[in-house]
């Protein structure tokens, strides 16, 4: 398996991944007092993430194949 074979296995990992902390962040954001902006702020960097992590995968030639529905 190639390198950019692997990143075609990885990258969706890790989107899936990184949208499972997002919710996190947000739903304990709830609760943070003063500091929820600065988590809302985090869910936000990794939805950013995500967004570089996608175009990194077209340009590599894969596509997200699983569930980001949660």
């Amino acid at each position: 398996m190639t390198e950019e074979e692997k990143l075609r296995v990885l990258i969706p990992h890790w989107i899936e991944h990184n949208l499972e902390h997002a919710d996190e962040f947000r739903r304990w954001a709830g609760q943070a007092g003063d500091a929820a902006s600065d988590l809302e702020a985090a869910a936000e960097a990794l939805l950013r993430a995500n967004q570089a992590l996608t175009v990194a995968l077209e340009k590599l030639g894969g596509g997200l194949s699983h569930n980001n529905s949660h």
